[in-house]
């Protein structure tokens, strides 16, 4: 059984688009989220007064991923003064600090070092830091500490909007095909969207008719080295994960596509559509 958490989101000027405090009720990870332009009214918040660990985020990529800088500051607000006058790219700046205060240096660079690993790792973020920062040396028990503070941390960002430490939840049970003329995919539909699996093939040849957007979307995955021209086809580098089924079948198949119609699974004998499994089932036409 999943045991549910409670988070309080608190607004100092009642202003849902600006400063917020997060916390667990059960914990000691506090996190206080700055929109850019609301950095001077942050300013006298004693928690960036404090060592911690920060991310500045800005606008998604081509492909969809959010630009995410990862840093660390003995005091947060000296360096995010900093960076407001260095970085363009950013407008969210979110910062994670101790209730206790009881973070130190060694901690707060582990943290960076470590929250950058899993960053890459996960690849759901386009990262702006050019190097891997350098990991504290820590005891066994600090180690500890500061890993329990990372996955509160990671739930906290998940919460605000970035999910980009979270490994997508899959059973590799109901697995989907798309298949026509050189196609030949598979995936599967994810509370994050349609995720098609790495070494799936996509047409390379696109029809006259397919839509722009579709057209340039295909472009960016390619340039990104999402997708790479084999022998004729383009196969998927990564498991990719799509907003739509529609988008995904679209990439696959080089036109515009339907993907609840398109998306398809083997049911005994019988082959039925994402629209059968999934929409069907739940507006109770089945």
């Amino acid at each position: 059984m999943t045991i549910g958490r409670t988070i309080s989101i608190y607004l100092p000027d009642a202003n849902p688009q600006g400063v917020k405090i997060c916390e667990f009720f059960d914990s000691i990870v506090k996190a206080v989220s700055i929109p850019r332009a609301k950095l001077d009214d942050a300013s006298n918040r004693s928690e960036l007064e404090q060592p911690g660990v920060y991310f500045l985020i800005g606008e998604k990529d081509e492909v969809g991923k959010p630009q995410v800088y990862i840093g660390e500051s003995e005091v947060l607000l000296t360096r995010l003064n900093k960076h407001n006058k260095e970085k363009d790219f950013w407008n969210q700046a979110i910062c994670f600090v101790s209730e206790k205060n009881n973070l130190n240096k060694a901690h707060i660079k582990y943290l960076e070092n470590h929250a950058c690993e899993q960053a890459k790792l996960i690849n759901k973020c386009a990262l702006e830091n050019c190097n891997t920062p350098t990991r504290s040396s820590l005891t066994d028990q600090d180690r500890d500490f500061v890993l329990r503070f990372f996955d509160e941390l990671k739930i906290i960002m998940a919460t605000l909007g970035y999910p980009i430490f979270e490994q997508v939840k899959r059973s590799k049970r109901n697995m989907y095909f798309c298949k026509s003329k050189d196609a030949d995919a598979v995936g599967e539909y994810t509370e994050e969207g349609f995720i098609v699996n790495k070494g799936s093939k996509s047409n390379v040849k696109e029809t006259p008719s397919i839509q722009q957007s579709i057209k340039t979307f295909r472009a960016n995955l390619v340039d990104k080295g999402i997708l790479k021209e084999e022998n004729g086809v383009y196969v998927f580098q990564e498991d990719f994960t799509f907003s739509s089924p529609s988008m995904a079948a679209s990439v696959v198949l080089a036109r515009t596509a339907n993907g609840w119609a398109e998306w398809r699974i083997q049911d005994g004998g019988n082959i039925k559509t994402l629209d059968d499994v999934i929409r069907k089932k739940q507006d109770g036409r089945e």
